[in-house]
């Protein structure tokens, strides 16, 4: 089927949901039962951070008396005959006929449901069609709901796609969660006819398909962050069957050699969770999508807050790290000042610490001077500060360390104010050099991630971000001993990693005219003339459910999809050695 329109539905003007929690009491939701459900992703990692955003809804609607559970479906790895087969060490994930298993086992345990959310990212599509077939053959009288990325960007063309889909909810959902499980209820108590004439599904109803009410539910900020309950952990204490899922979540590291996530450290965490203190980024990177997660509407939560839940996660499930998943959480350096000096008394009690993502030109602190001619640094460096306040890992989206690649990646700006250095025949922004020395500098491990195969990127280009690699791991080994146990664990902390550069839907990127090209040769997209958008056609839908983590090279119909300027064999032999560990061998094409 194709749709030349992704305008299926009359949507209503956008109402915020928080405008709508004064009208809503426990009392309404009294009796009221919701079940999260959550995708798999990135199978060949070990899962090592249970699920944030259903927890936090979770733990949302708990405050409302809400009975709440959550099936992870991501918490399950199986080794056996066909792991290996695979090559997953970490072991493969359910098959859809597993997953049904577990699901239908849950819900005679915990009973018939009133509203079900699917949760997941962009690339979940496939999972999120399967799961929705099982909700609906499972739960018929449950409102069902999907959420978080793949809902932010596809919207009501999910409807087409998922035709189970009782609704859609766009961006941030602490408060439209509430207001879901109002009309939930509201059917379940009353049935849809009984319902739709209270007048009390306003404003999110859009009508009723085959015999089903039909929502578009607007997501939106909650006033005041810090007014959010911490993520809801205990709901993975134990599945149905026992099996201790956040206990096994807590001992994986969130970051390390050994989580196949492109991280790596010097050093070692034994029990780590995850949280989050900010919404939205201010940058406008062309390659990231983070609609459902305030987009560049950049919004944080307070010192005492943060600190607060490291506390709790301390206290309660004996963390000894805490990864701070924040899209950028160096952007407010009064922030960071604040957490260094509110933290000293946590620190002199608690052996706990943190990591968290930032920019390169930020760890730097550098600013033009007044007549432009160079750029000095700020007297209080943030990673100074990040420090004291206990941090000792920023993972930091260096990307290209080629200033002609940083620009076509809409990342130039601030991280190329300061010029460019040269260093072993190559030449370096200045922010991306001053930022690793001054994060080493500080004691905090400096973990860079990076992509290949990007619009405009030739050979050279490549190289220089390489050779920016291997002068990382040069300063970090400076003074130890090649062969020395000390030696190979500074050596092997530099990611060496990359990611192949992925146009995701509603991205800056997808838009590229190079992107577009490869995708209707690769893939057959089509695309409208004017938005330059995709088409909602079946050959979308096809490469949406080919979507990953951007850790492998796709390929449809028409071929390898690939946007950069070296010719494909230089492209697959140069992939060819970041793959096997042999990423210098780039430097010798």
């Amino acid at each position: 089927m194709v749709a030349t329109s992704t305008n299926l539905f009359k949507i209503n003007t956008y109402t915020n949901p928080g405008e709508l929690l004064d009208r809503i009491s426990p009392k309404d939701l009294e009796g009221a039962k919701v079940t999260f459900i959550n995708m798999p992703i990135r199978e060949q990692m070990a899962p090592n951070a249970p699920p944030m955003g259903p927890a936090i809804l979770a733990a949302r609607l708990q405050s409302y008396g809400v009975e709440t559970r959550i099936i992870d479906l991501n918490a399950y790895r199986i080794k056996d005959e066909e792991s290996r087969r695979r090559n997953l060490p970490n072991g493969r994930f359910f098959t859809f006929l597993e997953a049904e298993r577990l699901i239908e086992e849950s819900f005679q345990q915990y009973g018939d449901q009133m509203l079900i959310g699917l949760s997941g990212l962009i690339t979940t599509l496939h999972w999120q069609e399967k799961v929705a077939e099982m909700v609906r053959k499972l739960q018929p009288q449950a409102v069902l709901v999907a959420g978080g990325g793949l809902a932010t960007e596809f919207r009501e063309i999910l409807f087409q796609w998922i035709p189970e889909l009782d609704g859609i909810v766009h961006s941030e959902g602490e408060d439209a969660i509430v207001k879901m499980t109002y009309d939930a209820k509201l059917i379940y108590d009353k049935g849809l006819k009984g319902a739709t004439d209270s007048g009390k599904l306003k404003p999110y109803f859009i009508g009723t398909h085959s015999g089903r009410a039909r929502f578009f539910y607007d997501g939106g900020r909650t006033k005041d962050l810090d007014s959010i309950p911490f993520p809801a952990w205990d709901l993975f204490n134990t599945d149905i069957h026992g099996n201790p899922l956040l206990e096994n979540y807590i001992k994986t590291p969130v970051w390390g050699n050994a989580t196949g996530n492109s991280s790596a450290t010097p050093f070692t965490m034994k029990r780590s969770l995850t949280m989050i203190s900010s919404r939205g980024c201010p940058f406008a990177c062309k390659f990231c999508f983070r609609g459902a997660q305030g987009e560049r509407n950049y919004g944080m939560r307070s010192s005492q807050n943060i600190i607060a839940e490291i506390v709790h996660d301390k206290e309660k499930y004996n963390t000894d790290f805490i990864g701070i998943t924040d899209d950028n959480f160096m952007v407010n350096a009064k922030r960071i000042i604040d957490l260094a000096e509110q933290m000293k008394p946590v620190l002199s009690e608690m052996d706990v610490h943190w990591g968290t993502h930032g920019r390169l030109d930020e760890a730097a602190d550098l600013k033009p001077a007044r007549d432009k001619s160079h750029s000095i640094t700020d007297s209080i460096r943030r990673v100074d500060k990040m420090y004291e306040a206990g941090c000792r890992y920023i993972g930091f989206g260096a990307e290209s360390a080629s200033s002609y690649m940083l620009e076509e990646m809409g990342k130039g700006g601030f991280m190329l104010v300061g010029g460019e250095t040269r260093i072993n025949g190559y030449d370096f922004p200045m922010t991306m050099v001053e930022g690793i020395k001054n994060t080493k500098a500080a004691g905090i491990h400096a973990n860079c991630t990076w992509i290949m195969g990007y619009p405009g990127e030739n050979l050279e280009h490549l190289k220089t971000s390489v050779a920016f690699i291997k002068w990382q791991e040069e300063h970090y080994t400076q003074g130890l001993t090649p062969g020395t146990p000390e030696y190979k664990i500074h050596s092997e902390s530099v990611n060496k990693c990359m990611f192949v550069a992925t146009a995701y839907p509603g991205t800056e990127l997808f838009k590229h005219p190079t992107v577009r090209e490869k995708l209707s040769a690769v893939f057959g997209l089509s695309f409208d003339e004017k938005t330059k958008d995709p088409l909602p056609d079946d050959n979308l839908k096809k490469y949406v459910e080919e979507l990953g983590d951007a850790s492998k090279v796709l390929v449809g119909d028409g071929g390898t999809l690939y946007y950069g300027n070296m010719d494909l064999d230089q492209f697959k032999e140069a992939s060819e050695h970041v793959n096997s560990g042999n990423l210098y061998k780039i430097l010798d094409m």
